[in-house]
């Protein structure tokens, strides 16, 4: 039967004499609030900065799967050992403690407050309970995979801000062909253009890669190579998109460096999420439609973008046979962002379906500002 002083699921410290004891527990405390309060000032950064409910979702379990591993030392046990009226450290502070710039720095110094709280309690949690131990090093591990998704989340949402219309091309008759093409795109108001080509060898699709990114490169257009990381390197192309079936986002970052986008075919939910954690720069969902240029055994179709809507704030561009037709369904399963081929490469006057696309998907504010410059009023 366990004692008044050893409640049970309380771990014994036996090794230790009892100054030592009641010190170690005082600096498992002072982690675990510094950890706790750190996660909290993260999740809220994500829930109403990001509006991001996976990401909310993510730090609000590992904020709870703390607190249950911590529930091995008792509450009681915590409480009697804290300090605050005495403690030495909380009158010592650094110069810049109190300033922060704006709010994801206040979120990535809660972030490495958090990381190190956890190796800390990791560390003294060794001389109570190497489980216990163990279990805040898997806790650890999952800040820092969290951490990454949230700074890739709000870097990639500056990247792409204002980028809503992505268009899919092949490479043309001839290197000259694609670039003009190209170029009569971007003018038109293309936002992302991606070169995807399966017939030609590398040689020539280097090639055309390297024509198409000097014929926009001057027009702010990002381009994007489908599959071949190596290729996009060599052309200076701003990214690549990969497959399910393609090189994993580890792999390719690790070729394509810091600073490139990486996009994701995802198809689920489920994929949708583990691109987010892997460390994507976007996402593209669907297939939303049938389509004119790819075929498809399945379609989410708009359930699986108003699914992606309401759990993941990292950019998404809905893809999959989509036109002005159908192009408002998409707006309404929460979607400002659509990448598409067929409507656009097969339309009679290309530039203007763009222009079309591109004023359909700005936001309602942008669109009415436009047309009251215009002399005209918003509909």
């Amino acid at each position: 039967m366990p004692s008044h002083d050893n409640p049970a699921g309380t771990p014994k410290c036996s090794k230790l004499p009892s100054g030592q004891h009641m010190a170690l527990v005082r600096i498992i405390d002072a982690n675990a609030n510094r950890a706790s309060e750190g996660l909290r000032v993260i999740e809220d950064f994500a829930r109403f900065a990001l509006d991001d409910r996976f990401l909310t979702s993510g730090y609000k379990e590992l904020r709870h799967d703390l607190a249950q591993t911590l529930a091995a030392i008792s509450e009681s046990q915590r409480l009697m050992a804290r300090e605050t009226t005495e403690d030495v450290g909380t009158r010592i502070s650094a110069r810049d403690e109190y300033e922060r710039a704006d709010l994801a720095e206040i979120a990535l110094v809660n972030q490495k407050r958090v990381e190190q709280a956890l190796r800390c309690i990791e560390e003294y949690a060794k001389a109570i309970s190497a489980d216990m131990a163990a279990q805040i090093e898997r806790l650890r591990y999952r800040s820092y995979t969290l951490s990454r998704a949230i700074h890739i989340s709000h870097r990639s949402r500056r990247q792409l801000d204002g980028r809503r219309l992505y268009v899919l091309i092949d490479a043309g008759t001839s290197p000259e062909s694609l670039a003009a093409f190209g170029r009569l795109l971007a003018q038109a108001g293309v936002h992302v253009l991606q070169l995807r080509e399966k017939s030609l060898c590398d040689r020539e699709l280097l090639t055309r890669a390297r024509a198409l990114r000097e014929a926009t490169r001057d027009l702010g257009t990002t381009l994007i190579l489908n599959d071949r990381v190596d290729l996009a390197l060599m052309a200076d192309a701003d990214g690549v998109h990969l497959g399910q079936a393609d090189l994993p986002v580890k792999e390719a970052r690790a070729l394509l460096g810091p600073d490139r986008l990486i996009g994701v075919s995802t198809h689920s939910l489920s994929q949708a999420c583990q691109a987010v954690l892997e460390g994507a720069n976007y996402i593209g969902c669907g297939p939303t439609f049938p389509s004119t240029t790819k075929h498809f055994a399945n379609f989410p179709g708009t359930d699986f973008l108003s699914e992606v809507s309401r759990q993941i704030s990292l950019p998404a561009f809905a893809i999959g046979g989509i036109d002005a037709a159908n192009l408002d369904e998409v707006l309404q399963a929460g979607f400002s962002r659509i990448a598409v081929s067929g409507a656009v490469t097969g339309a009679e006057d290309p530039a203007e379906i763009v222009r079309q696309f591109v004023s359909r998907l700005q936001p309602r504010v942008d669109r009415q500002s436009t047309t009251e410059t215009q002399g005209g009023t918003a509909p």
